[in-house]
């Protein structure tokens, strides 16, 4: 049978633990330390777990959607940019002033599409984008769930997203599997 990439989709996941040089880790772990630990406190380590988690797979997912299949991409930024997504939408619930998180989201969007122009590297803004929306809707899940299911409705957005990665990475896999003969190899 025909094997995508190997069948190597563990990348999906393990690609947020790697990074491309010093600073890249500095300014992920950065914004992790800043943002985990509120985040963690209101959502539950559990709650968290899974907004990151999912973050980083959302980020994952739309670039294996729409990036050129020959273009490498890591790092922590999608998850790391599902927390901007997240804090901005638990600080709404919580009527907390979010402007200065409009802020850090518009200055990190500017910088993913600036940085390649002015020759500080190349920046996935589909991992960026993937993990923003995800880790917003993720979080809207999350707090503006119906006390009385609370733990139904959370864990079925949970598993109803992963479910719908798994399909999109599926049918992504479909598409280049026919373009390409039945058989990808990246190497």
């Amino acid at each position: 049978t025909a094997r995508a990439v190997d069948d190597q989709y563990y990348r999906l996941v393990t690609s947020a633990f790697l990074h491309g040089g010093i600073m890249h880790i500095l300014f992920n772990m950065y914004a992790l330390y800043v943002l985990g630990p509120s985040l963690e406190r209101l959502l539950g380590r559990l709650r968290f777990g899974a907004l990151y988690g999912l973050s980083a797979l959302g980020g994952s997912v739309l670039v294996y959607l729409i990036t050129p299949v020959n273009t490498a991409t890591l790092g922590a930024s999608g998850a790391v940019f599902g927390l901007f997504g997240a804090i901005f939408v638990v600080s709404r619930r919580l009527n907390l002033d979010v402007r200065w998180v409009v802020g850090l989201i518009a200055l990190n969007v500017v910088f993913t599409f600036v940085a390649p122009l002015i020759g500080a590297g190349a920046i996935s803004w589909q991992g960026h984008l993937g993990g923003l929306v995800t880790g917003a809707l993720v979080a809207a899940g999350f707090v503006y769930a119906p006390k009385a299911r609370r733990n139904l409705v959370q864990g079925a957005l949970a598993g109803t997203l992963l479910l719908l990665f798994v399909l999109l990475v599926w049918l992504r896999t479909e598409h280049l599997l026919t373009m390409f003969g039945g058989y990808l190899n990246l190497r």
